[in-house]
């Protein structure tokens, strides 16, 4: 009888210590089935953060890019649609307009509106459409225009056109001339009528509606000169 006891002691020590050895290995098991935490390489940080730049730095440049094609494209509408830049080569339009004034024309004045008498046009020489003039208006459509001893009168009125804009006295080129204008079609003359190469001597002395480019605006420089084109 005290051996069996001792064997039973025994297998149930032997049956404690497995399944404490079972407990561990339990464990161990566990431990190793945990993920590991993820581990970067310096090179690999180093790698992500120059990817990081490079993009950066191509987005930037993109963006540049973007901004000059854009701001090109603005430029090429405004100077072909809507501006007009022009130098005054001569003196034919002082004291309005001086030698060498630059000045900006709108494209789109003529476009809900007709041109009316006064305004100082830039339009195609009819003579040569390559060339391009700056005059003012003084003959509208249809109007019989005469000039006699340096005075405009209009469908043959008694009483000659005021003209205050003009430089000094019109004694050059004085008439007598007489023009019937045609429809869609205006006579211009320059302020400086005794310097200006204008209607009065033209082999096509009249403006066609289509040929006007735009009405002149103000001059930007030289900058004592800047302001509005009256």
């Amino acid at each position: 009888m005290k051996t069996e006891r001792i064997d039973t002691r025994e297998k149930e020590l032997e049956v404690l210590d497995l399944n404490e050895e079972d407990e561990e290995n339990e464990d161990l098991v566990t431990e190793m089935d945990l993920p590991e935490e993820p581990t970067r390489r310096p090179d690999a940080k180093k790698k992500a953060k120059k990817e990081k730049e490079e993009f950066r730095w191509k987005r930037e440049l993109l963006s540049w890019v973007m901004t000059f094609v854009v701001a090109i494209g603005a430029a090429l509408i405004l100077k072909n649609f809507i501006i007009i830049n022009a130098t005054v080569p001569t003196g034919s339009m002082e004291n309005t307009i001086m030698t060498g004034d630059n000045l900006f024309g709108f494209r789109l004045s003529y476009l809900n509106s007709e041109p009316e008498r006064g305004d100082i046009i830039i339009f195609k020489y009819p003579d040569d459409e390559t060339q391009k003039y700056v005059k003012r208006i003084i003959g509208l459509p249809g109007e019989k225009i005469t000039i006699t001893q340096g005075r405009v009168y209009i469908n043959d009125s008694k009483e000659p056109l005021q003209e205050d804009y003009l430089k000094e006295e019109w004694i050059r080129a004085t008439g007598p001339y007489e023009f019937q204008i045609p429809e869609n079609s205006y006579l211009v003359m320059g302020d400086n009528r005794n310097n200006s190469n204008d209607s009065r001597y033209w082999e096509h002395p009249f403006v066609a509606k289509d040929k006007i480019i735009g009405k002149a605006l103000f001059v930007y420089y030289p900058f004592e000169h800047f302001g509005k084109i009256e």
